[in-house]
C-alpha cells in the first residue's frame, strides 16, 4: 500500500499533497465532526477527547450555547476594529475582573468596582507578549527583565518563546530578543538570588503544562508574592492552560492564596474559537497609554460573543466544582492501574507518570482503541479532558488506559 492510499485508509491527511508548513509533522488523524467529549474521523470512528483541543474546548465540542451564540453574532456583525465599541467586550471583561475577585481578607475593593482591566488577544503568546511588553513600560528603562522558571511554556513569539523555560527550544531562533531570565521551578532561594533591579516582573504557571503538569505549591506562590512585594516587581500568573475552571478553581493560582498584578488567559475562554486576554491590576493596566499596544482582531464581536455564552454556561454548570470533583474520580482510577506510579495535577489537568513504560507507544495504542492522550514526556500521559466530561466517559476511558497498559508493557 502506497503512503498515500495507507493516509487515506487511516483517514489521515496527506501532506505530500498538501501545501501546509510540517511545523507539527503529519496528524495522526483527520476530525471532521465533535460533540461533547467526543469526536469522529472520516472514517466515521468515534474517540474520546481526553485531550479537548490541548485544555481548549472545555465545555466540550459543538456546545450548543456556544454554536448559539456564534451564528447569531455571525449574522449580525464580525469585524469592525477597536475603532468603534461592540456588545461583548465589556461584559466578557467585566465577567473575567468579576471572577478573578479579590480575595476576602484584601480589602478596598467595594463591590462593583472594577479592580482590574482587560487586553483582548487572538491567543496565548500574544496575551503573554502584551504582559511581557505591559512589565516593560510599568518598570521603565533599565527595569525590564522578565524571571521565569525553568520547563515553563508561554508561547512560540520570539518574545514568548525566550520567556519559555526550555533552552531546547531556544537555539534554532537565537538571537533571541533580551530581558529574560530562567531560575529552577519552585526554587524560591534560586528566585530571591535573581531579582536584581533590572527585574520587573516573575511569569509563573500555577501548573507547568507542557512541563510535564508540574503544579507550584501554596508556599512558593506565597513566597514569590512575599519577594515582588518587597521589591516592587510584578507578579505575573500564565493561565493560559490552567484558567477557566481546569483545575477546580476559576484560576489555578486561586489554590494558592495569592493574588497576581497581572494574569493571561486564552484556551478554554473561547470553546475553540481563538481569543485571548491580559488581565491586569488597575494602576498597573495604567502603564499603558493610547498606542502603546494593539491588534486588529483583538476582542472582536465574534470571538467575544463566543467568550460571552463559555462563561455563562460555566458558571451556571459551576464548572470548577465539576473539574474538581472528575478530578478526584479521575485520579483515583488512574492509580488503581498497574503501570501508573504517579498521578499529579490540579482538577481535570493531569499527568498519569508511568512506572518504567515509554508514554509515546501507550498514547499511541489508546488512540487505536478510541482514546486521545498525549504523551506530555517520554514517561507521562496527560489528560485534560472536557470539564463537562461524565462519570462514564472517565470510566470509559481508564479501562482504555488499562488495555493500551497491557498490550505496550
Amino acid at each position: 500500500m502506497t503512503a498515500t492510499a495507507h493516509a487515506a485508509a487511516m483517514g489521515r491527511p496527506d501532506l505530500a499533497r498538501c501545501p501546509l508548513m510540517p511545523t507539527y509533522g503529519p496528524p495522526g488523524l483527520m476530525l471532521v465532526r465533535g460533540e461533547g467529549t467526543r469526536v469522529w474521523d472520516a472514517d466515521g470512528r468515534s474517540y474520546l477527547d481526553f485531550l479537548a483541543g490541548l485544555a481548549v474546548t472545555g465545555l466540550g465540542h459543538a456546545h450548543p450555547a456556544v454554536a448559539a451564540a456564534l451564528a447569531a453574532q455571525a449574522g449580525r456583525l464580525v469585524h469592525v476594529s477597536n475603532l468603534f465599541g461592540t456588545e461583548h467586550a465589556g461584559p466578557v471583561a467585566a465577567t473575567l475582573d468579576r471572577l478573578l475577585g479579590t480575595p476576602r481578607w484584601v480589602d478596598g475593593f467595594p463591590s462593583g468596582t472594577p479592580r482590574g482591566q482587560v487586553f483582548f488577544a487572538n491567543s496565548g503568546a500574544e496575551a503573554n507578549e502584551c504582559s511581557l511588553k505591559l512589565a516593560r513600560r510599568w518598570g521603565g528603562r533599565g527595569r525590564h527583565v522578565v524571571v521565569s522558571a525553568y520547563g515553563s511554556f508561554h508561547g512560540r513569539t520570539l518574545a514568548t518563546l525566550h520567556a519559555t523555560g526550555q533552552p531546547s527550544k531556544h537555539e534554532a531562533f537565537a538571537p533571541l530578543p533580551e530581558g529574560f531570565r530562567h531560575v529552577a521551578w519552585c526554587d524560591l532561594d534560586a528566585l530571591e538570588a535573581s531579582l536584581d533591579p533590572s527585574v520587573a516582573a516573575v511569569l509563573l504557571e500555577p501548573v507547568q503544562g507542557e512541563g510535564g503538569v508540574n503544579p507550584a505549591t501554596e508556599e512558593y506562590f506565597a513566597g514569590v508574592r512575599r519577594l515582588c512585594d518587597e521589591r516592587g516587581i510584578l507578579f505575573m500568573v500564565d493561565e493560559i492552560q490552567t484558567g477557566l475552571g481546569r483545575t477546580g478553581r476559576w484560576f489555578g493560582h486561586q489554590h494558592f492564596g495569592v493574588v497576581p498584578d497581572v494574569v493571561t488567559m486564552a484556551k478554554a475562554l473561547g470553546n475553540g474559537v481563538p481569543i485571548g486576554a491580559c488581565w491586569a491590576r488597575a494602576e498597573v493596566a495604567a502603564a499603558f497609554e493610547p498606542g502603546d499596544h494593539a491588534t486588529t482582531f483583538g476582542g472582536q464581536p465574534l470571538a467575544t460573543a463566543a467568550a460571552r455564552a463559555v462563561l455563562q454556561v460555566m458558571e451556571d454548570e459551576d464548572v470548577p466544582a465539576r473539574s474538581e470533583a472528575a478530578g478526584r474520580a479521575l485520579t483515583e482510577q488512574l492509580l488503581a492501574l498497574p503501570g501508573v506510579s504517579v498521578v499529579r495535577g490540579l482538577g481535570l489537568l493531569l499527568a498519569a507518570e508511568l512506572d518504567g513504560i515509554d508514554s509515546r507507544p501507550v498514547a499511541a495504542a489508546a488512540m487505536e482503541r478510541g482514546l486521545i492522550v498525549n504523551a506530555v514526556t517520554p514517561t507521562a500521559l496527560r489528560l485534560a479532558p472536557s470539564l463537562l466530561v461524565s462519570g462514564e466517559e472517565l470510566a470509559e476511558a481508564v479501562a482504555i488506559l488499562a488495555e493500551s497498559l497491557e498490550v505496550t508493557r
